[in-house]
């Protein structure tokens, strides 16, 4: 998985690889892209990292 994050003015520019759509663990979605939990990026927001948890799903 491969995302970039960077700020562009006042706004949080995310961008994420799309993967093959698969199930989620509770089976009801299916998962697009995904973070794969919580990630620290190089974002600084009043000096400190943004992390960001990222999923994108789409209905079965």
């Amino acid at each position: 998985m491969a995302m970039t994050v960077e700020i562009k003015g006042n706004k949080l520019c995310i961008e994420i690889d799309l993967e093959k759509p698969t199930p989620s663990s509770s089976g009801k979605t299916l998962v697009v892209a995904s973070s794969r939990g919580n990630a620290v990026t190089t974002a600084m927001v009043d000096g400190k990292p943004v992390t960001i948890g990222l999923n994108a799903y789409i209905s079965k």
